[in-house]
């Protein structure tokens, strides 16, 4: 998903907790690490040397992505789940997997540095959890053999690991969702956890099962192979990876376009400047707020960013850009003229949906054609003064019988709540 205003207040306690966590295992495990040295140097610099070469390749990704870096995370998961190579036993242990999995993060992150960027330390906490939770599942039960004397070598073998696989998956899913809630709308208290983590849920259909599975099989193949199987079984992940960054940049280039086609209403001056961008910022976060995730956010931001495109069929612009005191025949017009231009575009026809929508009563509406409605309300508004947000939010309450859904004005003044009580932002 593509992120949207930064949320500017104090970091929620949970991802403090992650973070110490993270720190606490890395500690411990690099202190361990160098105490006894390393176990099979010759598999740690080989993995080593994947997960950075998988980091590396990720760079000039898209923001927002769920998995960036496919290549490093089937590496890292690989070593976690290594029992053997060639036939032999390793014995690395899971406090080896955290070191060499944090220290091939921090070479790949050298090159970013070097640039002025700097490494997304949340992401490289969340990997080093999930590979440690994998290899504290499995390394202790495998070395000691117990493994092997519960399911044998054969299809119950193979079902522990998918069942191991779905653990972590679990496991990683609830540390994203922690580091994606710091990016929501608002500042002050944190947003619900619980849409978060439905949105990673659901997200483990995408390609968590396709690094997952690539995890596995490199893991049995460097067992039957040795290392050798490494380069040959990377090539298609690899692929894979430059495909998906492909599709992903397509992606991005697509939503800018939109946006750029958003600003049409402000440069004409039909529209305030930024109003396209503040109700789209916070229409997002009361969508989520709404329980909305994945496509209907999706939906729901291009909605919001294109809202007012049928006020360009207007002979003279509206006062302010505020179609919220306009008649309801003029809405209506704008909104179906707006539709029209939207379908034009060759956008999603639910976005233009949601454009037709904005003048009809709420509950002849679509969901996201309602969160649509009254953040813009809320922007015009608070634009015209009518006694700050609180005002505008009291206006909005007075209008629920018709205009706007009530369960929506309290997600935004929930939202707004949050945040102070301001502005869907500035500019």
């Amino acid at each position: 998903m593509k992120p949207i205003t930064p949320w500017r207040g104090r970091t929620p306690p949970a991802l403090l907790a992650l973070r110490a966590a993270a720190l606490v295992l890395t500690l411990a495990a690099s202190a361990h690490t160098l105490g006894h040295g390393l176990t099979e140097p010759g598999h740690a610099l080989a993995f080593g040397l994947l997960v950075a070469f998988g980091e590396l390749a990720r760079r000039g990704g898209a923001p927002g992505e769920r998995e960036p870096a496919p290549l490093a995370a089937a590496g890292a998961l690989a070593y976690a789940l290594l029992g053997d190579s060639a036939g032999e036993p390793t014995a690395h242990g899971p406090l080896q997997v955290v070191t060499v999995v944090v220290a091939a993060q921090l070479v790949a992150a050298v090159p970013q540095l070097a640039r002025g960027g700097g490494p997304d330390l949340d992401r490289a906490a969340r990997r080093a959890l999930t590979v440690g939770f994998a290899a504290v599942c499995f390394q202790p039960l495998y070395n000691s053999g117990q493994a092997v004397r519960w399911f044998g070598e054969g299809l119950y073998f193979a079902l522990f690991l998918l069942g191991l696989l779905a653990l972590t998956a679990v496991c990683d899913a609830l540390l994203a969702a922690l580091v994606a809630r710091r990016l929501p709308y608002g500042t002050g208290t944190p947003p619900p956890y619980g849409p978060f983590l439905g949105e990673e849920l659901r997200a483990l259909a995408g390609i968590g099962p396709a690094v997952g599975a690539s995890g596995v099989v490199l893991a049995l193949g460097v067992a039957v192979a040795g290392l050798w199987a490494l380069p040959v079984l990377c090539v298609p992940l690899l692929l894979t990876q430059v495909s998906f960054r492909r599709y992903a940049a397509v992606r991005t280039t697509y939503r800018q376009t939109i946006a750029s086609l958003a600003r049409a209403t402000e440069i004409a001056g039909y529209t305030p400047p930024g109003h396209a961008r503040r109700v789209a910022a916070l229409a997002t976060a009361v969508g989520r707020e709404l329980g909305f995730t994945g496509a209907q956010l999706t939906v729901l931001e291009y909605a919001a960013l294109m809202h007012d495109i049928g006020q360009l069929s207007l002979l003279d612009p509206v006062a302010g850009g505020a179609t919220a005191r306009l008649p309801a025949a003029d809405q209506r017009r704008i909104a179906l003229l707006g539709g029209a231009v939207v379908r034009r575009t060759g956008v999603d026809p639910e976005v233009a949906a949601v454009v037709e929508q904005q003048a009809d009563p709420y509950r002849e509406q679509l969901p996201a054609a309602r969160i649509v409605r009254t953040v813009n309300a809320y922007d015009d508004l608070c634009g015209e003064g009518v006694g700050g947000p609180l005002g505008a939010l009291e206006e909005l309450r007075l209008s629920t019988g018709h205009d706007h859904q009530p369960q929506v004005v309290e997600a935004l003044a929930r939202v707004l709540g949050r945040g102070g009580l301001t502005r869907a932002g500035a500019g």
